[in-house]
């Protein structure tokens, strides 16, 4: 009974690292930074039906919120310092993104195709 038991284990800890890595794969890395109340690059490029990390790097010495109404996400950046934010999987299309604090100058758009 305690092979089976210790069989079992091996195997949900085998499909759990099976399905980290599966998951880990659809999964895609951007990056961008805020620098004079301006997202650089201002385009972002993602593929469809894959999710999204997005690391938002901060170079300001003041906060940003890294808003946008489309994908649903609110995200205050402090000065100096960076956040990520996970965006579930997109269909193909153009979602805009916007610094709420310094809405003129801070503006995006995250192409997913």
């Amino acid at each position: 009974m305690r092979r089976l038991r210790k069989f079992a284990a091996a195997g949900v800890l085998l499909a759990a690292a099976c399905f980290a890595g599966a998951a880990a794969a659809e999964e895609t890395s951007l990056s961008i930074e805020i620098k004079d109340h301006r997202f650089d690059p201002p385009e972002l490029h993602a593929p469809a039906g894959k999710a999204i990390t997005l690391t938002v790097k901060n170079l300001d010495a003041t906060a940003e919120e890294f808003e946008s109404k489309p994908l649903r996400i609110e995200k205050v950046v402090a000065g100096k310092a960076q956040a990520t934010v996970r965006i579930p999987a997109l269909a193909a299309g153009k979602y805009s993104f916007f610094g709420d604090y310094h809405e003129k100058t801070a503006q995006g758009v995250l192409i997913v195709e």
